[in-house]
């Protein structure tokens, strides 16, 4: 048998020699709500980098009224931008204060992960529809509180996994596993990068623009470190997972979706792997507080009912690779290969096969799937109750490898069974004032 660097050399050499071709167009349809009238009022909280390119596609489908973030660089910034709302939004520091509004029907939510629930629950409580960017919890137990709050409210909830929308990639590659075209799957790996390893970071003041404890939320109220903070500060437990929840929550999800087991009460029953860390770590708690603290490399094995594993790995291979009884096929944002993807040009899959993936809604992008569901009804495409499952494994990954044992998993009860030290991080605490309550 081939191993994974010998299969994607032969798959790249087979696209290179033509062999793979887009199989599904890209439908573009317009979204209905073009009139004025029609158009609904959104609230952009969290408008950093991710945030404001968010607000600029929620501008294509609504009126943006509201930008808010605790950096008034950041939202000044998107207040006065042209693709947002070219300086008719009103700038907040308190997203409370976007929430209270009668005329926000929608929510797009791109703030660091561990302000993610808090303010999806009362976004959901204040009536309005959610769009969340990945990774959404921070903890297990999050999860369960955002599935909670969905149910209550039932209002729309789109998470920002976008690699569901990519229809002649990941949808296609779902599509195949479900369609039976790999025969029985046995084996998939999720190769995603490590974070990365520091030496000591200096401590120091917050600048003036920043609101460093609204900031902090949750989290525990430290010194300020710049590198705690944007674009670095998923390489913290304090606030997120690495990357195993940073690029996880893309893959694992991709993983979890194609064979079958994203739906509520499933996951999988053990998990457990190893894992490089660049501070000593006790008792599964980082001991140093001044450098990078989550997983540099990392090879975690997930095991599914039925036989089936899930490898999550820190690989430069960035994709997910399905293996099966009749083939196997490699996927990632620039390629789907693998001999069961060539034999599409003869034997094309279903004509249905990605609509029942989307629920019955039209091919169109994620940010469109999410408008046009709010307007008609259903489930997006990336629903909260699958993203709450495959992120579950994800957070499990990186209890398992801070506690360097392998945990056995009650997907329907969603406890570690026989380990109370490993249950206690399916939570965190959180700091008085910024409690998550449903």
């Amino acid at each position: 048998m081939t191993n994974r660097r010998e299969f994607l050399k032969e798959s790249t050499a087979a696209v290179a020699a033509g062999g793979a071709v887009a199989f599904f167009p890209w439908t573009r349809k317009a979204f209905a709500n073009q009139a004025k009238n029609d158009r609904p009022g959104v609230g952009c909280i969290g408008v950093g980098g991710m945030g404001t390119g968010d607000a600029r596609e929620m501008a294509r489908y609504g009126d943006v009224l509201a930008v808010c973030d605790v950096d008034e660089k950041h939202v000044l910034r998107a207040k006065h931008d042209q693709h947002i709302s070219a300086g008719k939004a009103d700038a907040y520091e308190d997203y409370q204060r976007v929430l209270e509004r009668d005329d926000v029907d929608v929510v797009s939510i791109a703030t660091p992960d561990h302000w993610h629930s808090k303010i999806c629950v009362e976004a959901l409580a204040a009536g309005k529809h959610v769009f969340c960017q990945k990774p959404l919890t921070l903890t297990v137990d999050e999860g369960r509180l955002i599935r909670e709050a969905v149910n209550k409210h039932q209002k729309v909830f789109q998470v920002g996994t976008q690699q569901r929308s990519q229809i002649n990639l990941f949808l296609t590659a779902v599509a195949m596993c479900h369609d039976g075209r790999l025969g029985e799957i046995k084996r998939v790996q999720a190769a995603i990068g490590g974070a990365p390893g520091s030496d000591k970071f200096q401590k120091t003041t917050p600048p003036p623009n920043l609101d460093w404890d609204k900031w902090l939320g949750q989290a525990p109220l430290v010194d300020y470190i710049p590198q705690r903070c944007h674009g670095t500060f998923r390489w913290w437990y304090e606030y997120s997972g690495g990357k195993l929840t940073d690029w996880g929550a893309h893959h694992v999800d991709i993983a979890t979706w194609g064979i079958g087991m994203d739906g509520l009460g499933q996951g999988p029953t053990t998990i457990g792997g190893t894992a490089t860390h660049p501070v000593p770590f006790e008792n599964g708690h980082p001991t140093e507080d001044d450098r990078f603290n989550t997983a540099t490399a990392f090879s975690v094995s997930c095991q599914y009912p039925g036989g089936v594993e899930l490898v999550i790995r820190h690989d430069t291979d960035n994709g997910v690779l399905f293996e099966g009884t009749k083939g196997r096929i490699f996927v990632n944002r620039g390629k789907l290969v693998g001999k069961p993807v060539d034999d599409l040009k003869s034997n094309p899959l279903p004509e249905d096969a990605l609509v029942k993936l989307y629920r019955g809604k039209p091919l169109e992008g994620h940010k469109a799937n999410f408008f046009r569901v709010i307007r008609e009804g259903g489930l997006p495409v990336s629903d909260v109750f699958s993203h709450i499952q495959a992120l579950n494994t994800c957070h499990l990954a990186n209890i398992a490898i801070r506690l360097d044992r392998t945990l056995t998993w009650d997907a329907e009860k969603e406890q570690i069974l026989g380990d109370d030290e490993a249950n206690s991080l399916l939570s965190r605490p959180q700091r008085a004032g910024y409690e998550v309550e449903a």
